[in-house]
């Protein structure tokens, strides 16, 4: 059997619990009006129809009532009017870290993200509340043609890409979330990789919510031509306030024929956080779109990534990892939608209950009669730690015709007392061996990730864990 001594990981329990003072030049005030989204335009320096489109995904988003299902009652919480939807310091997004101010440099430097990009060889996008504080891209990649900026410098420097695609994955009223998004959207990635370039390394973004009362409304558009391929990777945090904090992104992702696209996201939000994400891609002929999702902490998440399977043997996957520990409800999933023949699509999920945490997964697989070819298998599998927690499976499967193949497994499994005390017998505290259960139960998942990320998805781990038995 392997040693029972544990690496020194210099974990730190609240990593992303800090905060510095505010020193915003643009604030927009606290409430959503007409006058918010001019503010907004005005400060931006944005053209005709991004106000246009703005205003009327505001019309939108007021018509559109809070969904009145799934967590409808936590979203009671939202006061809307109490928010503050634009916040911004005077900077630019820099190219030198060095030109970085002071108090953002030493948030994004406790975070981890100079480590991380010189360790990946990447370009790092770093967001602080609205705006991009920190852009970069290596020259590799910039040789190459790659355009790697904030949404802001995208819609002005490259409109005849950004406009073409902007909106059409996923539209303003596809829900009310997404058009409250479109109305306040600042900062977030735009990525546009030329036909048959093939992105060695990942590019990665970094998300910080510093206010209180702030909501942050990234909008992340990444379009891989012909026959590319590039991997994105994100990571979000924010301080624990005790008033509720809301973070609403959209992300659309464009996979042209033959293309591929890998998303990674790691999220470790405070439990004060409303996480509500719409995320979801385009896969056209023979190209793939890949979500590899692990959601940690915030009070609720909602979030189900999706692929449009639009183009013959298109193939999509979501790989799903949600941890839901006390007071908290992770309702995750994914959508899988076949519009064209010889399809195929995977979806794995794994979800981790602790304490009164609620896990829930909610799918949706669709495949119409007159395709053929297509295929589908869903996994869902839960691990529940205490008796006091939950998970729910919400599987909505529907093929018609007699060409497809759909297949669905789900498990429910419980820690059990014999597995950690035989571990406690071999020198383990009970929250390692919990710990290393958890690990166990998600490891083959966690194989996808990069090895930074996976390391810092099993600290994670550690860290829920720690406290979370007895």
């Amino acid at each position: 059997m392997a040693t029972t001594d544990t690496p020194d990981l210099d974990i730190k329990t609240d990593i992303g619990n800090f905060v510095y003072p505010e020193k915003h030049k643009y604030d927009a005030g606290k409430g959503l009006s007409e006058s918010t989204i001019n503010y907004m335009c005005d400060v931006k320096e944005e053209p005709d129809w991004i106000r246009d489109f703005r205003m009327k995904a505001l019309k939108t988003f007021r018509d559109k009532p809070m969904p009145t299902n799934w967590a409808s009652k936590d979203l009671n919480a939202i006061n809307f009017d109490e928010i503050r939807y634009y916040l911004a310091g005077d900077q630019k997004p820099s190219r030198s870290w060095d030109d970085v101010p002071d108090d953002v440099k030493q948030t994004f430097e406790r975070l981890g993200i100079p480590e991380s990009e010189r360790k990946f060889l990447a370009g790092v996008e770093a967001q602080f509340d609205s705006e991009a504080a920190y852009s970069n891209i290596k020259e590799i990649a910039a040789k190459q043609g790659v355009i790697f900026v904030g949404s802001t410098e995208g819609l002005k420097e490259h409109p005849e890409i950004f406009r073409k695609w902007f909106g059409k994955v996923i539209p303003t009223g596809d829900n009310k979330f997404s058009a409250l998004n479109s109305a306040v959207f600042s900062g977030g990635s735009f990525i546009y990789v030329p036909p048959g370039v093939k992105v060695s390394h990942p590019l990665q973004a970094y998300f910080r919510i510093n206010a209180q009362n702030f909501g942050q409304f990234e909008r992340t558009l990444i379009i891989a031509d012909e026959g590319s391929e590039v991997t994105y990777m994100e990571g979000c945090t924010a301080p624990k306030f005790d008033t509720a904090t809301l973070h609403s992104a959209v992300v659309e992702l464009v996979a042209l024929k033959g293309a591929k696209i890998q998303y990674i996201t790691v999220q470790n939000w405070s439990d004060n956080v409303f996480n509500l994400v719409t995320k979801r891609g385009m896969a056209h002929e023979d190209a793939e779109i890949r979500w590899i999702d692990c959601n940690i902490g915030s009070r609720l998440t909602m979030k189900y990534p999706g692929v449009i399977l639009k183009g013959r043997r298109a193939r999509g996957e979501v790989l799903s990892i949600a941890l839901a520990n006390d007071g908290q409800h992770q309702d995750t999933g994914a959508k899988m939608v076949h519009a064209a023949d010889e399809t195929s699509s995977n979806i794995i999920s794994k979800s981790i209950s602790v304490g009164h945490g609620r896990a829930t997964y909610r799918g949706l697989v669709t495949m119409p009669k007159h395709l053929k070819g297509c295929k589908n298998n869903t996994e869902c599998d839960a691990l529940l730690i205490n008796t006091n927690s939950r998970t729910d499976t919400y599987p909505a499967i529907t093929t018609r015709g007699d060409h497809n193949s759909v297949q669905h497994e789900a498990s429910v499994s419980k820690v059990s007392a014999e597995q950690i005390f035989y571990m406690q017998q071999r020198g383990m505290t009970e929250g390692q061996a919990m710990s290393l259960a958890v690990n166990g139960f998600i490891n083959d998942l966690a194989q996808h990730f990069p090895m930074e990320y996976s390391v810092e998805l099993k600290r994670l781990i550690d860290l829920e864990m720690e406290g979370s038995v007895g």
